[in-house]
């Protein structure tokens, strides 16, 4: 098991890049089964999870060619519809393979579940919802299959919950279905936006590309296409939450001001995080945009209407996103004042508190889903183990913030989602080694 030692309290200061969006990254990887010619991505994240998809993909026959942050992906000698059952119960991101593979080979099985974070039941019916309103057939005696007999037919389709990854799957499988399907109560999330957008460039028109209401109008055949991936904006939230509890100004460059909205108004309406945004209009797109997350912050928590005490919760996008509920509750601990975290989606997300408690925070976890958080509260370093990647990057933040050393154990599920993040610490000035098998 590979560790984190940490030595805390010291000031971080310098800039800092996010990497392409993992979650956008996954089933953009995936959207290359789909077609004949190379789809090239950009700003891929060179993070555990995308290695574990490339390693599926190559086993169905997928050529991969990468160069630095770039690849290249052909799917034309891609025969199997039946994923390596090892690699598929890796990650959860897997899962995206169901509607390419259904749409281009009319068949998709595997004997086992996607894995990823352990943070609560993570249902799939919405997935099987929208492939069966699409002509999939569903077999599972001891194996999950779905065939179809002949091509999949557009439907109109309301989703049963604004599930990511079966839009996702919906709008991929639907590329190639034979006519227009609409897709209601759709997640819209940036990664999902991503993902519509190479579509289009593959020659799949769609329409209400950040909507809930999707029109995915079906070909008989896509070309190749090439797309940046757009930053990871849990990756810059992350950040933000770094920069407001340790001492230092913290540049997070190549952001889209955008996929931050609901994060802004958490984190400086919120918890009072002092930041403003940079502009140079003479950068690539894509890297106009800097946050500065100023130095010595204040943070005090925003008393509602009447002094009522406050709450963060998380929804479905626009609103706050869930993946971040970890790194708010952790700059919470370090805000004047009382703040509720409510975690609508996930019931085992909060469960990594007790390793905050053991620091030194001041938290009552109410049930599954709320806490009550007091603050400030000095913590202190402490032996603890990552979860999950974002309860690991949560508690990465807390050490960098916590008196003393502190080791984090299971660090292989922060490295999941965040690329080579002790080396872009350390250039920040952080106190953070590496220690391989130790934990």
């Amino acid at each position: 098991m590979t560790t984190f030692v940490i030595e805390g309290g010291h000031r971080l200061h310098g800039s800092i890049r996010p990497t392409g969006n993992k979650n956008a990254a996954l089933p953009l990887l995936a959207a290359c089964l789909l077609t004949d010619d190379p789809v090239t991505l950009h700003n891929v994240p060179a993070i555990g999870d995308v290695t574990t998809m490339f390693a599926i993909l190559a086993d169905l026959g997928v050529e991969i060619e990468t160069s630095g942050e770039s690849v290249t992906l052909c799917a034309r000698n891609a025969r199997s519809s039946q994923p390596d059952v090892n690699l598929f119960s890796q990650i959860r991101g897997s899962l995206t393979l169901m509607g390419p593979l259904l749409a281009r080979h009319g068949r998709f099985g595997v004997t086992a579940n996607a894995g990823g974070d352990d943070i609560g039941r993570r249902r799939i019916d919405t997935h099987i919802q929208v492939f069966e309103a699409l002509g999939a057939q569903l077999v599972h005696n001891g194996k999950f299959e779905l065939h179809t007999q002949g091509r999949l037919h557009g439907a109109d389709i309301l989703l049963d919950e604004a599930s990511v990854t079966a839009t996702e799957n919906g709008i991929m499988a639907a590329a190639l279905a034979k006519g227009t399907t609409i897709l209601r109560n759709a997640a819209s999330e940036p990664h999902v936006q991503d993902v519509c957008n190479l579509l289009v460039r593959m020659g799949c028109p769609i329409e209400g590309i950040g909507s809930n209401v999707l029109t995915i109008h079906g070909q008989d055949r896509l070309h190749g296409g090439e797309i940046h991936i757009s930053p990871d904006f849990i990756e810059v939230g992350s950040y933000i939450g770094l920069g407001a509890i340790t001492p230092g100004e913290l540049r997070i460059t190549g952001v889209v001001p955008e996929h931050l909205r609901m994060v802004e108004m958490v984190f400086v309406d919120r918890l009072g995080v002092n930041m403003t945004l940079e502009h140079d209009p003479c950068a690539e797109p894509y890297c106009a945009y800097t946050l500065v997350v100023g130095e010595d912050q204040e943070l005090c928590v925003k008393s509602d209407f009447g002094g009522a005490v406050p709450k963060i919760d998380d929804a479905p996008w626009p609103a706050f996103p869930p993946d971040l509920m970890s790194i708010a509750l952790v700059a919470a601990t370090q805000a004047q004042g009382t703040v509720i975290v409510h975690e609508k989606m996930y019931e085992s997300r909060l469960y990594f508190v007790d390793k905050l408690i053991t620091m030194g925070a001041k938290i009552i976890l109410c049930d599954p889903h709320r806490a009550v958080v007091v603050g400030p509260s000095r913590l202190v370093g402490q032996h603890v183990t990552s979860p999950d990647i974002r309860a690991g990057m949560a508690l990465l933040l807390a050490a960098l913030a916590a008196d003393g050393v502190t080791t984090i154990g299971n660090v292989q599920q922060i490295d999941r989602g965040y690329q080579q993040i002790d080396h872009k610490l350390r250039k920040l000035g952080a106190h953070i080694e590496r220690i391989e098998g130790r934990g």
